[in-house]
Parts: structure tokens; C-alpha cells; sequence
């Protein structure tokens, strides 16, 4: 079954079927047993009613009244019969009720004992009888063993059984239906947030709305709000592949016109060739900056955590190469478990070019310290790097103009070149802060703060 609120549904309908027949039955058996014993006291009382309205003859015979308690005993076939049996007398007395009745009420007991039995008739009638045997002492001494019975037919209990059943069943079915209803209603509005989350996904789809704007339930929220922040990344990471795509063909018109121009010329003098060589280069380096821009994927809710000591091994041992003619000395102090939430290629990226130029200005030694610090009024501490060297530094007049926002590549001060505006790009999009100041080296230190 695809239908959540059908899922739920049917599981409630089975559990509610389970517990209204454990409710039925347990009801059921219940008022049986009641009844039951309703009756057995019912037969207890008629015994002691007969007791107590025995007499003895002086001849030593029991005799009872023609008027009893109950009009049904002398009533025949009335449904309650009794019965005594006194040991030593070939007849027994019998209620007129028993008159065309067979019963075979006679039982051997002890004095003091009780004992109930179903009896059937010769019409297959159904009755609970009791039997009870006493010793009665005379005036004279003399002891008489009397067995007293009673039987009464189960068809009243048996229909009073059926009765209540029908109506205890009715209404339970009844009440089944109801609380399905009803577990439908409470179903249909609880799963109503998610239905108005479809709802707004297709109008998303259609172009209708920009985001999840719903005023969802807790439960939800979080859902949503991931949804919210991957939809306004995606959206982001187009508008900069656009802006990138624009910056770009608007970067190459300037050397594509000093190219037109050299090309007119038959035979380019030297300081044209230089040139145009420097132009080529420079459109190089434009092409790469906006390429590498472009492919900046930025902060996800939903990205992978990615280990920032593994990324900053890879990268020192890389450097090692490439600089092993200055024997640099890499010092790096990164927290334990400590994790970068975004693009492995973006955090390369920037890491990369920042220890890539502090191989370029130091002398001997570089240092890379990361680690997650909790700021005031934040509920998420920050991932903060700070990548130092031991070289001549930055001239503070030049902080401000290598550090600013929207610096093209083209007009990068030499010697920092398409590096450092690539981390200041990176440290934008994800929405951190990229800060300079001199080292306890005696060089220059940049320092990364990034949201976790």
C-alpha cells in the first residue's frame, strides 16, 4: 500500500478489530459467568428453602407443605423441580412440577456434600441441578440421611446469554464503525501538513512560488527548512554560474580587442609580440578564475561532512613537492574530528591556495591552525582557520584592496594573483569571513571563520 494515510488507516483498523473482539469475548464470557452463578445461587437458595420448610412425621417421614416459596414447584413442568431422597424409604418426594418429567436426580453423597451436574431430559431439555445430602437428627436421637435436589432448565439462561450477546455485539460494531470514522477524521487532519507540503513542492515545480512559505508543524520544520535552504543553494549556485558565464564574456572583451588589433597588423613589432603574449596570459587566468568560480558549489544543509585534517594533509603533501627546493617547515594544529560541511573540491580549493601562498612569500616555515569555537548567541560554533607564514607580510595600505569585495582577477595586485580572490569567493558563498593580520611568524596570517 503507497497511501500513508491508508496505511495508517488499515493498521488501526486492525488493531481496533483486535481489541473490540478481546472486548466482546472478554464481556461475553464475563456476563456468562455471572449468570451462571447466578443461577447456581439461585439453586442454593431453593435448597434452603426446602430445609426450612421440611417437616418430620412422627413415624420418622419428611413431608413438605403443598405451598412452597417458589409457585413454580407446584406448578407442572414449570422448569425448577426438586426432589428428596430419604435413606431407608423406597419413595422420594417430588415437587409437582415433576409430574411427566424422567429426571434422574437421585446421586450418592456424604453428609456436607454438594454437588452441581448438568441433567438432560428425554426431550433433550438442558437443566442445572444441585444435589445436597444432610443427616437430620430427631427428638428421640435417631439420625435420618435426607438428600435434598433441585434442577432448573438452562433455556432462560441461555436465551438471557443470547440477548445480551446480540446487543453487546450490535453495539460494539457499532462503536467500531464510529472510531473508524473518526480515526479517518483525526488521520486526514494530521497528515494534512504533508499533503500542504506536496502542495506547495508542486506549486514549486509550476513556478507558482519560491519556497515552502506553509506554517508547518514542528515535526516538520526541520523538513522544510532543509528543503527551504537546498532550494535558495541550488537557486544561488545557478545565479552564480550566470553572473559567472557574464563576468566572463565581459572580462574578455577588452583582450579580445587588443587581439583584434595586433592581428591587422602584418608584421608585429616585438613590443607587440610581448603583447600579446601578456594578453593571452592574461586571458588565460581570466577563463580559469571564472571556471573555478563558477564551480563553487557552496554551503548545503544536506552535504556530507568532510574531515578538515585529511583535506589538509593532501595539500601539505603536495606543497612538499612543489616547494622542496625552499625546505619549508609545515606546523599544522587541527582539532580532532573536526568537520567541514560543504564541497570536498571547495575546501581544497581554498585551503589550497592560501597554503599555496604562504609557500610562495615565506622563508622557511608555514602553520595551519583549525578548530570549532563556540560563538555568543549562536547555537552552532564556527570552523575557523588560520593559515600563517613566516615571510615579509602585506603592507597594510594593500590589506584592504587584495581583501575587497568584488575585486576582479584582472586587477589583482602581483604576486597575490587569482589565489586569495578565490578564497575570498569561496569564504562568500559559504557565508563566512576572511580576515588578515600579521603572524607571530613575522608574516602575513589569513584567517577563515565558516558556519558549521
Amino acid at each position: 500500500m503507497r497511501s500513508l494515510n491508508g496505511r495508517l488507516l488499515l493498521a488501526a483498523s486492525l488493531v481496533l478489530a483486535a481489541f473490540v473482539s478481546a472486548t466482546g469475548f472478554s464481556l461475553d464470557r464475563a456476563f456468562r459467568q455471572s449468570a451462571e452463578t447466578a443461577l447456581r445461587d439461585r439453586l442454593q437458595g431453593h435448597i434452603y428453602s426446602l430445609l426450612a420448610a421440611s417437616e418430620l412425621s412422627p413415624t420418622g417421614e419428611f413431608s413438605l407443605p403443598r405451598s412452597l416459596a417458589d409457585p413454580r414447584f407446584p406448578t407442572p413442568g414449570s422448569g425448577l423441580y426438586a426432589q428428596i431422597d430419604q435413606v431407608g424409604q423406597r419413595e422420594s418426594w417430588q415437587s409437582p412440577s415433576m409430574l411427566g418429567k424422567e429426571l434422574q436426580l437421585t446421586v450418592k453423597l456424604s453428609p456436607g456434600e454438594r454437588r452441581y451436574r448438568e441433567l438432560e431430559t428425554r426431550e433433550h431439555e438442558r437443566l442445572l441441578g444441585l444435589s445436597f445430602a444432610i443427616t437430620w437428627e430427631d427428638d428421640a436421637g435417631t439420625n435420618h440421611r435426607l438428600t435434598y435436589h433441585v434442577a432448573e432448565h438452562l433455556t432462560p439462561l441461555e436465551s438471557q446469554v443470547g440477548s445480551f450477546r446480540r446487543t453487546l455485539w450490535g453495539w460494539l460494531i457499532a462503536l467500531a464503525i464510529l472510531l473508524l470514522a473518526a480515526q479517518g477524521g483525526v488521520l486526514r487532519w494530521g497528515l494534512k501538513p504533508l499533503r500542504r507540503a506536496a502542495d506547495d513542492v508542486a506549486a514549486i515545480e509550476l513556478g507558482e512560488q519560491q519556497v515552502l512559505d506553509g506554517d508547518y508543524p514542528d515535526e516538520l520544520t526541520p523538513l522544510t527548512d532543509n528543503l527551504n535552504a537546498l532550494l535558495k543553494h541550488e537557486r544561488a549556485h545557478l545565479e552564480r554560474y550566470r553572473n559567472t558565464l557574464g563576468d566572463l564574456a565581459h572580462s574578455l572583451k577588452t583582450p579580445l580587442a587588443i587581439l583584434s588589433g595586433l592581428r591587422q597588423s602584418s608584421a608585429p613589432a616585438p613590443d607587440q609580440e610581448s603583447t600579446l603574449q601578456d594578453q593571452v596570459g592574461r586571458m588565460r587566468e581570466i577563463v580559469d578564475y571564472q571556471l573555478q568560480k563558477a564551480a563553487m558549489s557552496g554551503r548545503s544543509p544536506l552535504a556530507q561532512p568532510i574531515e578538515v585534517d585529511g583535506v589538509v594533509e593532501k595539500i601539505v603533501s603536495s606543497l612538499k613537492k612543489v616547494y622542496a627546493d625552499k625546505s619549508i617547515s609545515f606546523q599544522h594544529t587541527i582539532d580532532s574530528n573536526l568537520q567541514f560541511r560543504g564541497e570536498e573540491g571547495d575546501l581544497m580549493e581554498l585551503l589550497g591556495n592560501l597554503l599555496d601562498n604562504a609557500c610562495k612569500w615565506c622563508k622557511c616555515r608555514v602553520t595551519v591552525t583549525a578548530s570549532a569555537q563556540q560563538v555568543p548567541g549562536q547555537r552552532k560554533p564556527i570552523l575557523k582557520v588560520c593559515v600563517a607564514d613566516d615571510g615579509p607580510g602585506i603592507e597594510p595600505g594593500k590589506v584592504s584592496e587584495i581583501l575587497q569585495r568584488g575585486v576582479r582577477a584582472d586587477t589583482q595586485t602581483p604576486g597575490h594573483g587569482i589565489g586569495l580572490a578565490m578564497v575570498r569567493d569561496i569564504v562568500q558563498v559559504y557565508g563566512g569571513t576572511l580576515t588578515q593580520q600579521r603572524s607571530d611568524l613575522g608574516g602575513a596570517a589569513f584567517i577563515v571563520e565558516l558556519p558549521t
